[in-house]
């Protein structure tokens, strides 16, 4: 295969984990959390991910097999020597983009996370608490109705 081919294959695999994580972002976003969807995402990211990574190495493993040096120059020396280079720069962009959207999700996630946390240390506080006292007087401090209204 060619490195133009294989360059081919590599972007429309990053295509795919672009779709998804646009999906997943906008999934995260609703009011309502779908986690059957989302469990759908996760695990079709996973299978895009590990295909992006054998694309990687297997593209690596032909690039110092032609005597390119295994680095960001060795990368654009052997795609600038195929004629291909625009093609990589391309790939380069959209990983870039597939980053950015994975930490932007990453941070949804956590935002999530942490506001649901308060949310049960709330209802924890709350379901801790008795109603009445021992004296059979509500508790509650500021739940009391005035007698004067």
């Amino acid at each position: 295969m060619s490195l133009a081919t294989h360059l081919q294959h590599h972007h429309e695999r990053l295509n795919r984990l672009v779709d998804l994580l646009t999906r997943e972002r906008r999934l995260l976003g609703e009011g309502r959390i779908d986690g059957a969807a989302l469990a759908g995402i996760a695990e079709r990211k996973h299978s895009e991910l590990a295909a992006l990574e054998q694309f990687e190495g297997r593209r690596r493993a032909v690039q110092r097999r032609l005597g390119y040096n295994d680095d960001r120059d060795g990368d654009e020396q052997a795609a600038r020597e195929q004629g291909c280079l625009t093609q990589w720069r391309r790939i380069r962009a959209r990983a870039s983009q597939a980053a950015r959207l994975n930490h932007f999700n990453g941070a949804l996630i956590a935002l999530r996370l942490e506001n649901n946390q308060r949310l049960l240390n709330e209802w924890r506080a709350l379901a801790g608490k008795t109603l009445y006292g021992p004296d059979g007087q509500a508790r509650g401090g500021n739940a009391r109705l005035s007698s004067r209204a």
